[in-house]
Order: C-alpha cells, then sequence, then structure tokens
C-alpha cells in the first residue's frame, strides 16, 4: 500500500530579534540566527529523511513588511527544499499587507512562478504531485473581513455578528471545496486560524487584529486525512480523529513559551484496503535557546550567597536568563552585584534582574499633635496594634516595658 512522507511547520516569524546581539561575523542578530538555525535543522531533516511534501502552515515573518535580510535568508531555505520536493506554503496574518492591493510577503514565489512552491492566499483545493503520489491541499488561509465579506454585508454591524457572517461564508466554501475532493487520494486540510478549544501560548503579544475562531467540526469530514494548523505557538491536538494539529513554532519568543518544547511535525499518509487514508505523526523536537527563569528568597545578611547557590543550581548555559531576587532591607544591602553578574556569565543573555525587597512597614499615628506627644509606652502599644499582637502578649510586653522604664528612673 502507498504511503507519503510530509513535514508540517508553521510560525517561523523570522525578524523577532528580543534578547539578541549583533554577531560581528555575519552582522546579524544573534536571536535571528537562533531562528534560522531551527529552520536550518527543519531543512535538513527533510532532506536526509527523503520527505516527499513540505507544507508550510502561514507566518514567515515576524510582521508585514519584511527586511529584504530576512526575505533573503527565508527564500535561500524555501529553494533548497523546492529542489527536492514539493513546498506549500499558506499565508498566515503576519504575511499580510495592510491594504488592498498590496502584495503579500509570500506573493514573490506565485509571480516568479518558482517551480515546485505553491502559494495560497485564498481558501482553494489544490493537487500536489509527489514522487510516491499526489496529495490533495484545501488551504484556509487567515482570513480578514474583506476577503470573504462586501462592504455593504458588514455595514452598520457589530464584531460578533460580522464572525457569524464570516464563519457561514466560510462553512459554504470549505463545503464546496470538500465536494470536490477526490475521496481516492489523501486531503491535508492548512489552516492558519483559531480553532475552538485549543490553548493559546505567548502569542497573543506578537498578533494582529482580531480572530476569528473555527469551531472542531469543520475539521471532522470523512474525506479529511490531517489538519496541518498554524497560528497558535503551542503545539497541540485539538482533534484526535481526523488528527488536526498545530505544530506550534519553531524557536521560543519569550518567556511566556520558557516551557514549551519547539519543532514541527512529521507526517506519513498511509493508503488502508479499501483506498482509505490514514494519518500517523509525531512531534519533532528541535534543539532551541532555552529560556531559565530563577526565582529566589534571598534576605538578610547572606543574600548574596544564597542567590549565587540558586544560580549555581540551575543549568544557564546559552539561555536567555531572568533572575528574580526577593529580599528585605538588610539583604538588599549585602547584595554584590558583580558576583551575581559573574555566576550568570555562561549565559547567552540577561533578559533582567529584578529586586523585590521587603520594606519595613511604617506606623502612621493618627495624633493630633504628632508622635512627639506620645509616651515610649503608648509608641509600643501603637505598634503591637500595628502588627496584630495578641492583645494577652501585647499586655505582658507592655508590663515589661514599664518595669523597665522605671529600672531605669
Amino acid at each position: 500500500m502507498s504511503q507519503i512522507r510530509v513535514l508540517h511547520f508553521a510560525d517561523l516569524h523570522l525578524g523577532i530579534e528580543n534578547y539578541g546581539r549583533l554577531d560581528p561575523t555575519t552582522g546579524l542578530s544573534t536571536r535571528l540566527m537562533d531562528f534560522l538555525h531551527a529552520f536550518d535543522a527543519l531543512v535538513e531533516h527533510a532532506l536526509q529523511t527523503d520527505v516527499d511534501f513540505v507544507l508550510f502552515a502561514g507566518d514567515a515573518f515576524k510582521n508585514r513588511t519584511p527586511s529584504p535580510t530576512h526575505e533573503r535568508e527565508f527564500a535561500q531555505r524555501i529553494r533548497k527544499l523546492a529542489q527536492h520536493m514539493p513546498v506549500f506554503l499558506l499565508v498566515g496574518n503576519h504575511d499580510l499587507p495592510n491594504a488592498v492591493g498590496r502584495a503579500h510577503t509570500l506573493e514573490i514565489y506565485e509571480t516568479l512562478a518558482i517551480p515546485n512552491v505553491y502559494v495560497s492566499r485564498r481558501p482553494q483545493l489544490v493537487r500536489i504531485p509527489t514522487k510516491h503520489g499526489d496529495v490533495q491541499v484545501l488551504s484556509i488561509p487567515w482570513m480578514t473581513r474583506s476577503a470573504i465579506l462586501r462592504r455593504e454585508e458588514m455595514r452598520g454591524k457589530s464584531w460578533p455578528e460580522i464572525q457569524m457572517l464570516m464563519l457561514e461564508r466560510l462553512h459554504s466554501l470549505i463545503a464546496d471545496l470538500l465536494d470536490q475532493a477526490d475521496e481516492t487520494l489523501p486531503l491535508i486540510v492548512t489552516a492558519h486560524a483559531t480553532i475552538q478549544g485549543a490553548t493559546y501560548g505567548s502569542e497573543r503579544s506578537v498578533m494582529l487584529g482580531q480572530d476569528l475562531v473555527l469551531p472542531p467540526h469543520l475539521f471532522r469530514h470523512p474525506k479529511i486525512t490531517y489538519t496541518a494548523l498554524g497560528h497558535i505557538h503551542k503545539h497541540q491536538t485539538v482533534i484526535s480523529d481526523p488528527p488536526a494539529v498545530y505544530s506550534g513554532s519553531v524557536e521560543r519568543i519569550d518567556f511566556g513559551e520558557e516551557k514549551e518544547d519547539k519543532g514541527f511535525i512529521d507526517l506519513t499518509l498511509h493508503q488502508q484496503r479499501g483506498g482509505h487514508w490514514r494519518a500517523d505523526w509525531h512531534f519533532h523536537k528541535l534543539k532551541t535557546r532555552p529560556f531559565v527563569t530563577i526565582h529566589v528568597n534571598a534576605p538578610g545578611e547572606q543574600s548574596t550567597e544564597t542567590v549565587l547557590e540558586a544560580i549555581h543550581r540551575q543549568d544557564i548555559t546559552d539561555a536567555v536568563v531572568r533572575l528574580f531576587i526577593h529580599t528585605d532591607a538588610i539583604g538588599e544591602i549585602h547584595l554584590d552585584d558583580r558576583r551575581i553578574r559573574n555566576a550568570l556569565a555562561e549565559a547567552f543573555h540577561i533578559a533582567a534582574l529584578y529586586r523585590d525587597v521587603e520594606r519595613p512597614l511604617r506606623l502612621r499615628l493618627n495624633t493630633p499633635r504628632g508622635v512627639e506627644s506620645l509616651s515610649p509606652l503608648d509608641l509600643l502599644e501603637q505598634y503591637l496594634k500595628s502588627i496584630n499582637t495578641d492583645p494577652k502578649r501585647a499586655r505582658v510586653l507592655i508590663r515589661h516595658a514599664q518595669q523597665l522604664l522605671t529600672a531605669e528612673e
């Protein structure tokens, strides 16, 4: 029986360069190099394991106006893949222009008719030949209001009403395309969208515009073999049968993704007896830049030693690190910044070094003549009340204080 191997990835976001610096050798941001190293590992996997087809589910760049350098680096790797296998590029929200009539960031591949590269800006059904058979791709790029509704249809309507109209129109488009699909061939749906029930990562900080949330039932049609999803950076499965999977982003963007593994999907389409196709997949984890957060409670005169011990317990080699020191006024005085920064020397980048200092409570006394009018015993009584001392214990302490003051006299 036939089988076809597919590599599914998404959310490359070239151009995100936070927590980096310029590499003197290349002149490029060290964080850009992180993203390109992940992309290179993905390309090499596709070439070395004889993948039949590569599918990218949207968001090639950080924003709609990538620099020529970012475009060059993306194009070099797409060309390398396309020399050996077909490559399908779906348009995501970060790939779209902010004005009608302007080109999207992937349009040049379509304009130049680059061999073996397919680009989708609208819902469509594309038949793609591979060395082990044809694959059908039903594409759902990022859907804007203007792409799916006429202006007069939106006039005077609220966003929820517009969403409902968009979903109705999109459902109709997808139903028509599914009717056209060949039942004897595997069908991959690819969407750059939010599916109801998905869990967000930190991508909200880099999102553009409002989300149209798609219902899961759109992707449960019997003709669908697999749904390749992009837009949400956290790898996850939102539907198990047929599988609908977010590959997630290929590199960490910020500390919101600190605990997330990054990678891509290695997918195999199997033809069963009777002609039905089944999808088997696994998540291929990439080696990416680690992000490490260290929280340490370090009060008192040994605050620096406590912080150093906490740092040494973590593997911070080549990591982006942020350090939160929770201390008191005494501990703050004894913190040695030089020793702490030396202990962090193996980190790739120190993103932040926060000090959270607990200050002693200053007692505000409500007396018309001021603090000077109060006796030492009155001051002690007010203080014990301010720190919620048990009344019985407070009376004992005041009595002992009174005895000490009387003895001094």
